[in-house]
């Protein structure tokens, strides 16, 4: 039996914190539900969103339960399964800058799809999600055998560095197999962008079990690792087995992002920033770090695409560029930080 007694042990008063935080974010939550299914092209009402959503047989109605009801619904899985992702990777390989897209996970799906569409001409979403994983997988691992080499076993900074060279890497074969061949980038420029702007309920229909299942395994894997936190040797004394967690963290990892990055493109960021915001109320249990994470990160990505409808004179501007543009300031305030080791 694995022993956590040293992440429950919370100052006087954590629990009162931890509610008011779920509570501020399933708010938060619910007004960006909200502006999304009210804000585009054509401005909605609350009153004329709460009648679409009834059933009114409008044109309000139309747009609501056909565009921007299914958008919003996915912009909520996607969130989640990367916020989570970005939770688990973080914790197994105890390093706190890691992210599915800065540890080349988004890169290594994101060829797969595209080295995919250019060899067998892969329109079909199940084709897609399955290539996805595929990349997904491959680049987790490689990155994790990579920082694991030599002695001492996985080193955060090694992992860091082996995830930014192995995207690196990836990425510019994914835009040279998009320059070499114009069909291929007409089909895969708006995708690789990142984007929830298309929905259709087969795609939603598609991605949702893997999500719930990526979801379930990162809590289960979420009490082992709170003792893989205090390192290989006390997990180990602990009880906790070391090897299982890892595998688990990996699937998990490959099923959310592999399912993320293939229904919306790769989306950098945000398994990057949310985990971090979310331990101010829940501390440093991994159980409510996944929790928080699975909350507040469709928060910032359904804000994200709320902006992007609304910063241009006209058209859209990816939810991925917009995160982008928020992820790049936090992550090098994140590096100055001289404690941003604790984890």
């Amino acid at each position: 039996m694995v022993v956590t007694q040293a992440v429950r042990r919370t100052p006087t008063g954590f629990a009162g914190r931890r509610a008011l935080g779920f509570a501020v974010a399933f708010g938060v939550l619910a007004g960006c539900v909200a502006l999304s299914l009210a804000i585009g092209s054509k401005g909605l009402s609350i009153a004329e969103v709460l009648a679409a959503i009834g059933g009114s047989a409008d044109e309000a109605g139309t747009i609501v339960r056909e565009l921007r009801l299914p958008r919003t619904l996915l912009g909520i899985l996607v969130g989640a399964a990367l916020g989570v992702a970005g939770a688990v990777m973080q914790a197994f390989t105890r390093n706190p800058l890691a992210d599915p897209g800065l540890l080349g996970v988004n890169a290594g799906a994101a060829f797969a799809v595209t080295a995919g569409a250019a060899a067998f001409g892969l329109t079909s979403l199940g084709a897609t999600v399955w290539f996805a994983f595929g990349g997904a997988i491959i680049a987790t691992v490689g990155v994790y055998l990579i920082g694991s080499a030599g002695r001492g076993g996985p080193e955060p900074l090694r992992i860091t560095l082996g995830g930014v060279a192995i995207g690196a890497f990836l990425a510019g074969i994914t835009s040279g197999i998009t320059l070499l061949l114009p069909e291929v980038f007409d089909r895969m420029r708006g995708w690789n962008a990142g984007s929830i702007v298309v929905a259709p309920p087969e795609l939603l229909a598609w991605v949702t079990p893997f999500v719930l299942a990526g979801l379930v395994l990162a809590a289960w894997a979420a009490g082992p690792l709170n003792a893989v936190a205090l390192g290989d040797e006390l997990a180990v004394a602990l009880g906790s087995r070391i090897v299982r967690t890892r595998i688990v963290s990996i699937v998990a990892v490959t099923l959310l992002c592999g399912a993320a990055t293939a229904a919306a493109g790769p989306i950098g960021f945000v398994g990057l920033m949310v985990p971090h915001a979310v331990r101010w109320f829940t501390g440093p249990d991994q159980r409510w770090i996944f929790a928080g994470s699975a909350v507040a990160a469709p928060v910032l990505l359904l804000a994200s695409d709320v902006a992007g409808r609304v910063v241009l004179p006209s058209g859209e501007l990816p939810v991925g560029i917009v995160t982008a543009f928020v992820g790049a300031p936090v992550l090098i305030a994140l590096v100055r930080r001289r404690r941003v080791s604790g984890l």
